[in-house]
C-alpha cells in the first residue's frame, strides 16, 4: 500500500506560520523591545491586525516565537566525570547542531532589556534545568547549582552568539568543551559542603 498523500497546509496555517518566522527574525535582529507587531505584519507582508488575530499580542507572539525546549540529557544515566561535558556538548548541539534553533537567541537577546522577556528566560531555566540538576545531587542546593551551571552557559551563548566576542567565537566546540565541561562538573556535583565553602 502507498503512503497517504501529506495533507497541504491549509490558508491559516501558512499565515501562522509566517507570523512566527517574522517574528523571531525581527526578536533575534532587535530584541523585545525594538521589534514591534507593524514591523512583524509588514515583513510577513500581511496587515497588523492579523498578528493580533492569530496572537492576540506581542507578548503572546514572543511567548510563541521563543518558546524552547531545553531537552535536557537526564544525567542519571550519565558517567557521572562526564558530566559537565555532557551538559556543554548537549547545548551546543542545541545552539549549533542540525536541530537548532533561534529561540534561546531570541530570548537572550531581549532578556537583557526586557522583564517579559528575561521572566520567560528563568522559566525555562526553572522548569528545565534545575530538575536535572537536582536528580543528580542534594536537592537542598539544588537552586543554586542549576544557577551556577545557567550563569555559565548563559555567559557563553552571549559571548558567543549575541555580543559575538571574536576568541570565543573562534573556539571550536572540543575547545569549549575542554574549557568549561570541568566548571559545569564541579557545579553539578558539588555536595553541600563544597557549596557552601567553594562556591
Amino acid at each position: 500500500m502507498g503512503n497517504k498523500p501529506t495533507a497541504k497546509p491549509t490558508k491559516s496555517e501558512r499565515t501562522r506560520a509566517a507570523i512566527l518566522e517574522a517574528a523571531r527574525e525581527l526578536f533575534m535582529e532587535f530584541g523585545y523591545q525594538a521589534a514591534t507587531v507593524r514591523d512583524v505584519a509588514h515583513r510577513a507582508s500581511i496587515d497588523p491586525a492579523m498578528v493580533i488575530r492569530y496572537f492576540g499580542s506581542k507578548e503572546e507572539l514572543f511567548a510563541r516565537a521563543a518558546s524552547i525546549r531545553l531537552n535536557v540529557p537526564q544525567l542519571q544515566v550519565v558517567d557521572s566525570q562526564a558530566i559537565g561535558e555532557t551538559l556543554v556538548r548537549h547545548f551546543l548541539n542545541l545552539w549549533e547542531g542540525p536541530e537548532s534553533s533561534c529561540g534561546m537567541t531570541v530570548l537572550l537577546r531581549s532578556a537583557a532589556s526586557n522583564e517579559f522577556a528575561a521572566e520567560k528566560m528563568r522559566e525555562v531555566f526553572a522548569a528545565q534545568v534545575r530538575p536535572v540538576v537536582a536528580s543528580v545531587g542534594d536537592p537542598a542546593t539544588a537552586a543554586r547549582r542549576a544557577g551556577l551551571v545557567s550563569s555559565q552557559l548563559l555567559g557563553l551563548a552571549m559571548c558567543r552568539y549575541i555580543l559575538r566576542l571574536p576568541p570565543v567565537v573562534d573556539l571550536s566546540q572540543a575547545e569549549i568543551v575542554r574549557a568549561i565541561g570541568p566548571t559545569l562538573q564541579s557545579y553539578v556535583m558539588a555536595t553541600d559542603e563544597d557549596a557552601m565553602s567553594k562556591i
